[in-house]
C-alpha cells in the first residue's frame, strides 16, 4: 500500500500521533476517513485517542511499551515492578506497565497492554529519574533502580524493622541480595530525604550494612 510505505518512510519512530498521521494523509479529501480505513485494515493500530503504532506488517522494530506508557498519561515515568523487571532485578515477567505520575491514579487498558499509574507528590517526582534511549529518536523516562524500589516499598504495609523488609524483598519479590546491596546509597539517601517515608528510611538503613 503506497500510503503506508510513505508513512513508514516519514516516521522516525514506531509510535505515532494524530497530527503526524493527518500530515501524511493531507492529500486526501477526507484524511480522517482514510485513517479509519488504515485502522480497519490493522496497518495502523490505535493505542488510545491520538496515539498509534504501526501494524505488524509495517514495523521496523517492536514498538516500545515504555514510550507508550510515558505518552498515554503524563507526565509520568516507569517504576515499581515493571521497572524492576526491566533492570532484571525480579525474575517474573510483569504484564502490566506500572508508572508514577503527578496526577490521580489511573488504570488504562489498550489493545497493546494494560497501563497503571500511581500518584506521587510532585515534590517527590524529580529525584532519581533517568532517560533511557532506544535509538536517536526514541526515549523514555524511567525510575532508577533505587527510585523504583523506593516507590515500591513506600506503597507497602508498614514493616516492623529492616529484617522484615529485607525478607519481603528477597523472598517476596525474589530480588537477589547482591542487587539490593549494589544500589547506590547516596542516591537512596537523597530519595529518602525527599520522600520522608518510614519504609524508604528502612531501605536506606539496609544499604548502610
Amino acid at each position: 500500500m503506497d500510503i503506508m510505505r510513505e508513512i513508514r518512510k516519514k516516521a522516525k519512530t514506531e509510535e505515532l500521533d494524530y497530527l503526524f498521521l493527518m500530515g501524511c494523509l493531507s492529500r486526501y479529501k477526507q484524511p480522517r476517513t482514510k485513517l479509519t480505513t488504515l485502522l480497519k485494515s490493522k496497518n495502523i493500530i490505535r493505542v488510545k485517542k491520538g496515539l498509534y503504532v504501526f501494524g505488524k506488517d509495517f514495523r521496523s522494530r517492536p514498538f516500545s511499551l515504555e514510550v507508550l506508557a510515558n505518552l498515554i498519561y503524563g507526565p509520568s515515568y516507569i517504576s515499581f515492578e515493571y521497572a524492576l523487571a526491566y533492570y532484571g532485578m525480579i525474575p517474573e515477567k510483569v504484564n502490566r506497565i506500572t508508572s508514577v505520575c503527578s496526577k490521580r491514579i489511573k488504570q488504562i487498558k489498550t489493545p497493546v497492554g494494560e497501563f497503571i499509574y500511581y500518584y506521587l507528590d510532585p515534590k517527590k517526582y524529580p529525584v532519581g529519574i533517568t532517560w533511557e534511549s532506544i535509538d536517536d529518536n526514541t526515549h523514555f523516562l524511567i525510575a532508577t533502580k533505587e527510585k523504583a524500589l523506593a516507590d515500591l516499598v513506600a506503597r507497602q504495609k508498614p514493616f516492623s524493622d529492616q529484617d522484615e523488609l529485607l525478607t519481603y524483598l528477597v523472598e517476596g519479590m525474589r530480588i537477589d541480595p547482591d542487587d539490593i546491596y549494589a544500589l547506590r546509597q547516596p542516591l537512596m539517601k537523597d530519595i529518602a530525604y525527599i520522600y520522608k517515608n518510614s519504609q524508604v528510611d528502612l531501605l536506606c538503613k539496609i544499604l548502610k550494612k
